[in-house]
């Protein structure tokens, strides 16, 4: 059984995870084929032809891809994120894949970065509900968008330490 309204899910696998992604993938197909599917280059191709279902593909992670999905995140336009990533080889596009995660957990979509976070994710009742209206992340985080308290009274460019060290100068902190 497929939710009311299809969730939009992405799928992306670093070279040495494609195998476990496309594995996982095909286990996972008949959920999967109610769903809007979304990868990245070659993980898309593999998947599309794995599963013979409709899959979008953006770029290669490292040509701009994770930055596509992350865009999706950022638009309210995702609601899972299958991320089979590969802590053990460096990666070229490094920043890229921080940014995605980040992105990610700012707008809190849910995200699986191995078998078993995935199989929690797919067989959760919750993927069978309606897709949640997304809020700014700014309305759960207010510190997004504005100082931080202790900041507000300062002039600009005034740093913490240096508020710090000048009370200190003046005997503030010393009680005088």
């Amino acid at each position: 059984m497929t939710s009311p309204r299809p969730k939009h899910i992405a799928l992306v696998a670093h070279d040495d995870r494609k195998g476990d992604l496309l594995e996982w993938a095909g286990y996972n197909r008949d959920v999967l084929a109610g769903h809007v599917l979304y990868a990245t280059g070659t993980t898309g191709r593999l998947l599309g032809a794995r599963l013979d279902l409709p899959v979008t593909c953006f770029q290669s992670g490292p040509l701009g891809g994770d930055q596509q999905i992350g865009a999706l995140i950022a638009a309210g336009d995702l609601d899972m994120l299958v991320f089979f990533w590969d802590p053990m080889s460096p990666q070229p596009h490094d920043s890229d894949v921080k940014a995605l995660v980040r992105i990610a957990v700012v707008w809190d979509i849910p995200i699986a970065c191995n078998r078993t976070s995935a199989d929690y994710l797919i067989t959760s009742p919750l993927l069978r509900q309606a897709r949640r209206a997304r809020r700014r992340p700014a309305q759960r985080h207010p510190r997004l968008n504005s100082r931080p308290p202790s900041t507000q009274d300062r002039p600009p460019g005034t740093t913490r330490a240096g508020a710090i060290a000048a009370a200190g100068a003046a005997g503030v902190l010393r009680g005088k």
